[in-house]
């Protein structure tokens, strides 16, 4: 058993340790209402512009967008949104694994590279061979120094030309949805090309009367609905993220009290065992003084 400085000391250090992640627990809970806040009202008008775009182009042929293209074969590219902090759990993790079993399974054989937006994905992809940035992307990976929508739509726009250049054939965004503190899924979806819509109520859509044409509409709606379809991802997951570490922060301040106790119980059981020692030698010590 560990003598009574040892589990003093021990003590101490969970209670030091109980103290920053009760801290940080109330710090990532403030931060996730403003971040819930902001997803929730992005939500609606994501959902509405999909489904004005929806309607449109069900009478549309969309294979002649530029966005729209789809072809055989070509690199491909990854997105991935992590975080630029740990101490979140499985939130990083869970985005990395889902990028390698893309590579490994669903694009096995491609010529896959992963645009990395976030600190802790960049770390481990910067070491393969399949981390891509270039002398426009690289100062805007770090998204979330100033999370706005211009600063995503840059991003956004460098992607549409990669994609438009024919570059990249296809390019998928893989990042946690947010659904509450407790629950984050990891979503893949294609980002480009657009894909038609396979709705057959959009094909019950009303007779309307466009100024200007179904096709300008069009043209002018794809890359406003693509930038904010990653502005919406990139909200997702930062919003994600604070509840992750909020939850793995509150698991561990109650890992800690619990730690605290047990030590505790082992500190008082060794203190009155080493009492009991003294008595016990005391008393030894008194009956061989009276023989």
């Amino acid at each position: 058993m560990a003598n009574l400085k040892e589990i003093r000391n021990r003590i101490s250090s969970v209670g030091s340790t109980m103290q920053i992640t009760s801290a940080m627990k109330m710090v990532s809970a403030a931060k996730l209402k403003r971040a819930q806040d902001a997803i929730t009202q992005m939500r609606p008008y994501a959902s509405k512009l999909k489904e004005i775009l929806t309607n449109l182009s069900a009478s549309l042929d969309l294979s002649d967008n530029a966005y729209s293209e789809a072809r055989d074969s070509g690199k491909v590219l990854i997105v991935g949104v992590t975080s630029n902090r740990g101490l979140c759990g499985g939130f990083n993790n869970n985005v990395i694994k889902r990028v390698n079993e893309l590579i490994k399974d669903d694009f096995s054989g491609d010529d896959v590279h992963v645009l990395c937006l976030g600190k802790k994905i960049r770390d481990v992809i910067k070491r393969t061979d399949y981390h891509y940035t270039n002398d426009y992307l690289e100062p805007r990976e770090d998204v979330y120094a100033d999370l706005t929508f211009d600063n995503v739509a840059e991003v956004a726009e460098e992607l549409m030309r990669l994609f438009k250049s024919g570059e990249f054939s296809k390019i998928c965004v893989v990042y946690n949805r947010f659904v509450n503190a407790a629950t984050q899924v990891v979503e893949s979806e294609q980002f480009l090309p657009v894909q038609s819509p396979e709705n057959e109520e959009s094909n019950q859509a009303g007779d309307y009367i466009f100024e200007p044409s179904k096709e300008e509409i069009v043209e002018d709606l794809i890359p406003k609905s693509l930038k904010v379809q990653l502005f919406k991802a990139i909200l997702d997951s930062n919003a994600a993220e604070h509840g992750a570490r909020m939850t793995a922060m509150h698991k561990a301040t109650d890992n800690a009290n619990e730690l605290q106790k047990t030590l505790k119980l082992s500190y008082n059981k060794a203190r009155q065992a080493a009492i009991t020692n003294e008595i016990l030698e005391i008393v030894g010590g008194a009956e061989a003084l009276n023989a």
